[in-house]
């Protein structure tokens, strides 16, 4: 089967060496096995994208001296995401949720990977239709259902799927078409991905996507998470804690390639 990864940023910030470390190693382990590197832009986060960004990223990219396919963006596929939505309320598997980040604060809900865990307030609860909602997978009852599921990792082999850690998770959101789980695992399937490559940081959710691939019926690529680049305080780069953007290196007249050379070697100094 011919290797197609995919590089999959959301245009509600400026790219940072983080990402650019992300997609030259998408990159290079496509181009290795002779086959497929993908764009997507993730472009369904409601106001905070911004279509401008999109230009920008694929200027990053060619200053790197990577070469993609792009395929279609979020935004065309709300389709999908409907229909597969609908597909797991059909079967029972979901129900809708109308708490709020401050009423789950309030429980006081033990943290799991990916932040507060949902205590399923609303499991039982009759849905009040005034109300904005969101659809929340029944894990304990998705998991009965599929029975032991595994996934596999180039790095850290075979792994049971365990997606309790994350609680009942949201897969259509109040005020979005979907959540990152649910269209990130419809893309993938839609795109032939068939090496889903990551920061390490989104390891845990790959156990929800390989359930929600199982339900759903989609095809199972291979995951391959990879390490993350830090600062100077040992903290992963990110937008929000405005870590130098790739557009404010190549204005300046950096030098794309090199950049990139520097990155596969793990040699750059990226708290400067």
């Amino acid at each position: 089967m011919q290797t197609v990864t995919r590089f999959a940023p959301s245009p509600n910030g400026h790219l940072h060496l983080g990402h650019a470390f992300s997609a030259i190693v998408a990159h290079d382990l496509a181009k290795a096995a002779g086959g497929r590197f993908l764009l997507r832009i993730e472009d369904i986060d409601g106001p905070r994208s911004r279509p401008e960004l999109a230009d920008e990223f694929r200027r990053d990219l060619e200053w790197l001296g990577l070469e993609w396919e792009e395929v279609p963006a979020q935004s065309t596929r709300l389709a999908s995401y409907e229909a597969a939505a609908e597909q797991l309320v059909q079967a029972g598997l979901v129900y809708s949720c109308t708490c709020t980040r401050k009423e789950i604060e309030a429980i006081e809900p033990r943290r799991g990977a990916d932040g507060l865990v949902y205590p399923g307030s609303c499991r039982d609860r009759p849905h009040d239709p005034g109300k904005p909602a969101a659809l929340r997978l029944d894990i304990d009852s998705a998991m009965e259902r599929v029975g032991e599921i595994i996934w596999t990792d180039e790095i850290a082999g075979s792994v049971i799927a365990d997606p309790r850690e994350f609680g009942d998770v949201v897969i259509v959101r109040k005020e979005l078409p979907a959540s990152y789980h649910l269209a990130a695992t419809l893309d993938d399937a839609a795109d032939g991905v068939t090496l889903v490559t990551r920061g390490e940081d989104l390891f845990a959710s790959s156990h929800v996507h390989r359930l929600l691939q199982e339900l759903l019926k989609l095809p199972v690529p291979r995951w391959h998470h990879h390490r993350l680049l830090l600062d100077e305080n040992g903290e992963k780069l990110a937008k929000r804690r405005g870590s130098p953007s790739l557009a404010d290196r190549r204005i300046a007249g950096e030098d794309g390639l090199m950049l990139a050379e520097q990155l596969r070697l793990q040699e750059l100094p990226v708290g400067t």
